[in-house]
């Protein structure tokens, strides 16, 4: 396991991750200002940062940079901000940031891009050009997802092969609304496969009237051609 500082002025956030830490194992130190990271930094040589970009005296990405200039980045580092914009996420890139994590951070966005930080080589100061100006979540030379895009929701999967698919994963990180539209498109879209595109059975299978079927699908957006044999 690793040793990880935590730096961050909220009180509230350093205990939180300082918990969530310390149940995975890790050996976590924390700092509430840039003076008390320089000398834990200094003197504990963490296998880990995570630093807070707003902070009262010296800001976090000014801290990194005082790091990177100094050649003092010999652990990753990850920022956090509630208040952050890909401008600032590219920033802290090229002074050598491993990611950006925005709050409030949940905790699987915390605990993966930890993994991935402690398992990607250190040891450049600054990114190069290519890396900083992707436009979406690609992949570095290392085969890990972008440092950029750590707290990004992961991308989407391939499309499904041909033909019905009872399993399906489902993105639940966003508005109920959503998350049921999807799911009732997937339903349908899966019915609709199996009965060959015919409206009278995916009718009798989902209990619903032949009418207020199809518009449900079209208010979902199904595709109602892709599975027509005709006759249906």
């Amino acid at each position: 396991m690793a040793t990880i500082l935590v730096v961050d002025d909220e009180l509230g956030i350093r205990a939180l991750l300082s918990e969530i830490l310390s149940d995975e194992g890790h050996s976590v130190e924390l700092a509430e200002n840039a003076a008390q990271a320089r000398a834990l930094r200094e003197s504990l040589r963490p296998d880990l940062v995570l630093l807070d970009i707003w902070m009262p005296d010296v800001d976090g990405v000014t801290l990194l940079k005082e790091w990177s200039a100094g050649g003092q980045l010999g652990m990753p580092v990850i920022m956090m901000s509630g208040h952050g914009t890909i401008d600032t996420a590219v920033e802290a890139t090229k002074f050598g940031a491993s990611a950006f994590l925005e709050k409030p951070i949940t905790l699987q966005k915390l605990l993966r891009a930890v993994e991935q930080a402690l398992v990607r080589p250190v040891g450049r100061t600054a990114l190069p050009q290519a890396e900083t100006a992707v436009p979406g979540p690609a992949a570095g030379q290392d085969g890990l997802p972008h440092p950029l895009y750590a707290s990004l929701p992961p991308p989407l999967q391939p499309a499904a092969p041909s033909g019905p698919q009872p399993r399906q994963n489902f993105d639940l990180d966003r508005p109920l609304r959503e998350a049921r539209d999807a799911f009732e498109k997937s339903y349908f879209e899966f019915h609709l496969a199996k009965e060959g595109g015919s409206m009278t059975r995916v009718a009798e299978k989902t209990g619903l009237e032949r009418t207020h079927l199809y518009r449900k699908l079209k208010q979902l957006g199904v595709d109602l051609t892709r599975n027509k044999r005709g006759g249906g």
